[in-house]
């Protein structure tokens, strides 16, 4: 590592971060963080907090898992790389397709589609699902259903159908023929509804009126996160999911869930839709695949949707896609060792109970610090807090003061997510339940702090 102050002098000069304003960046520099152990990290200024982002809700096993790391080095020295565009594959490859395949078997997945991250995962199913459509005979189904503060990542078709204007406004116009629903948000809708059955009945409805003004011939997909993350942890009612589904079902529209966060255990079970007892025709995951350890993602598709492809003619059915870095051998090998150790610690099930821990004790912050406006999570660990000034009103929390109480709380030994008004939390799902107190008590210091 070059010496600190080189480090210091050049932090935010030469590259841009992502999501960032590069001048902010350059006046204020972000924390160079030098090492990571557990589920705690440490940076420059040998500060050590616990990471309850999990990187970017990504390292599911800790910074500390020797056996994936073991099996990224010994593939380097193997195969570093080779193409698997067709006519060439890697044993890695073929191992981690099955082992996918079967991780997510019972949601009714058959065929793997590897790619280098969420973004691209979710290009992918945008593409394969207009593709699908084409190969039955109904090439005018092409538009997209996804809902408001969803988030489907950064590449053009992501960001057209993602439902934060945050992502949008800058890089506008983008795929014509999106169009977004309520997101199922009792705190804040256009229904002023608080109670999340009737919520999830009311954009049920408003999915049945869009597909009549469009035309069900026209649509080719709803795209939905079973929780929503980036958007701010938003938890639907139990039913929101099969409702949506069923329509699906009866206007012959493809059901896309995006699993890039949901996947691999973070909700308490290995899928988001599974929570909610729904079988996507695909699914976009990345992140917990491989712990973050090495960039890599999947379409995942379904039984019925992997027929039309595999039956039809070739000049058709050929996907014309792909990624230079898809079925990376050394990815791959990350991504057979990551499901075999997530299977081993049973992952979901420590997310289950320390997610509960961990919403329970925010709920409790919430009765002493006025600033809380609402808490969301409750299933798995994914946690998420809206600030505000003014409960009664719902008034979002000045951004100065949110950065403030955001440095607090990072002084105090935790690290949070900060994003517009709200924090978001996804600690590594083998954080202990006296890791998650100390989570919650550098939130109480930071709260008092203000």
């Amino acid at each position: 590592m070059k010496d600190e102050n080189f480090l210091k002098e050049n932090n935010a000069r030469q590259m841009w971060h992502p999501m960032a304003h590069p001048g902010d960046q350059a006046a204020h520099p972000p924390k160079i963080i030098t090492r990571a152990a557990g589920v705690r990290i440490t940076d420059i200024d040998d500060h050590a907090v616990i990471d309850a982002v999990g990187g970017l809700w990504c390292v599911n096993l800790g910074y500390s898992n020797d056996v994936v790391k073991q099996s990224i080095a010994d593939q380097l020295f193997e195969l570093p790389y080779y193409s698997a565009f067709a006519g060439s594959s890697n044993p890695p490859a073929i191992e981690a397709a099955h082992a996918v395949q079967a991780f997510f078997a019972e949601d009714g997945i058959e065929r793997v589609f590897f790619t280098s991250g969420g973004s691209d995962s979710v290009e992918t199913c945008l593409r394969l699902a207009r593709q699908y459509h084409r190969l039955r005979g109904e090439p005018t189904r092409t538009k997209f259903i996804s809902l408001k503060k969803g988030y489907h990542g950064t590449h053009f078709g992501g960001a057209s159908v993602n439902g934060n204007n945050r992502f949008r406004i800058n890089y506008e116009p983008l795929l014509p023929g999106c169009y977004h629903l309520p997101a199922p948000y009792p705190y804040r809708n256009p229904f002023n509804e608080t109670d999340p059955a009737r919520l999830a009945q009311l954009i049920a409805q408003a999915f049945e009126d869009e597909i009549a003004f469009q035309g069900a011939e026209t649509i080719a997909a709803l795209i939905v996160e079973p929780i929503l993350g980036a958007g701010g942890v938003i938890v639907p009612d139990a039913s929101f999911m099969p409702l949506m589904r069923e329509i699906c079902d009866r206007h012959g529209i493809l059901m896309i869930s995006d699993e890039v966060i949901t996947g691999f255990g973070r909700t308490g079970d290995w899928s988001g839709a599974r929570h909610w007892g729904v079988k996507p025709d695909m699914m976009s995951t990345a992140k917990g695949i491989t712990s973050g350890y090495f960039p890599v993602g999947a379409a995942l598709i379904s039984g019925k949707v992997a027929e039309v492809f595999e039956t039809s003619k070739p000049a058709e059915g050929t996907i014309s896609h792909g990624y230079t870095y898809s079925a990376h051998p050394v990815g791959a090998a990350a991504v057979v060792a990551c499901l075999s150790e997530t299977l081993r610690l049973d992952t979901k099930a420590n997310a289950a109970a320390r997610g509960t821990q961990l919403f329970d004790g925010v709920r409790k912050l919430a009765e002493k610090h006025g600033l809380i406006g609402d808490v969301r999570g409750g299933h798995g660990l994914m946690t998420g807090i809206e600030l505000v000034s003014d409960r009664a009103q719902k008034t979002p929390l000045d951004g100065t003061t949110v950065k403030r109480i955001h440095e607090a709380v990072y002084e105090a030994g935790a690290m949070v997510r900060m994003s517009g008004h709200n924090f978001l939390m996804s600690p590594p799902l083998t954080i202990t339940e006296d890791e998650v107190n100390s989570v919650l008590g550098a939130l109480d210091t930071g709260f008092a702090s203000v």
